[in-house]
């Protein structure tokens, strides 16, 4: 006995992305620029703490102002893994922290402000990447931490021009020198 199968060809339902409406790209475009700001100021309370020995991270009376070297704890004592005596080395060294504290104040003020993403973002993901690279294996997973997620959400930012929302980023990049040199965009 033969047995016959009356299958129907059906075609596969068509997969339709969704075309972005007006108010998704805005409604979107403020999300990043709210991103922004929140790692922006990030950077900058980090600063600000350092310098005054606020008494969050930096305890109070060991800011930069009173005398205190805001890298030296970190690199001397917070440090493990395979680059311990690189960081280790650094401790002390004249250009480490006004280094450092140039990278979180500029960083934290472009972000805020929409302007030169492409530097902060180049810059913050060095940093970020430096952070996550003197404490390994991170704690609590044993390749990623917020340091490598920063980093990500900086080059983001940057790639779709967050700057441009709630930020001065069109302005920036009409400057002659922007103009001439995109790469300050």
């Amino acid at each position: 006995m033969t047995t016959t199968s009356h299958r129907q060809h059906v075609p596969a339902p068509e997969i339709r992305e969704p075309v972005p409406t007006r108010s998704t790209r805005v409604a979107a475009g403020r999300a990043l620029a709210v991103l922004r700001i929140a790692f922006g100021l990030t950077f900058l309370w980090a600063f600000v703490d350092k310098v005054f020995g606020l008494g969050y991270v930096t305890p109070a009376g060991k800011g930069w102002i009173d005398g205190g070297d805001p890298t030296a704890g970190f690199l001397g004592k917070g440090t493990s893994g395979p680059f311990t005596d690189f960081y280790q080395s650094l401790v002390g060294d004249f250009w480490v922290t006004p280094l450092f504290m140039i990278a979180l104040a500029g960083i934290g003020i472009a972000l805020t402000l929409g302007i030169g993403m492409r530097i902060a973002a180049v810059s913050g993901t060095i940093l970020y990447l430096l952070m996550w690279s003197a404490a390994l294996p991170p704690e609590t997973n044993p390749v990623l931490d917020d340091h490598i997620v920063g980093a990500i959400t900086l080059v983001v930012l940057a790639l779709v021009a967050a700057g441009n929302v709630w930020g001065l980023g069109k302005q920036w990049s009409r400057l002659p020198i922007v103009e001439r040199y995109p790469w300050l965009r």
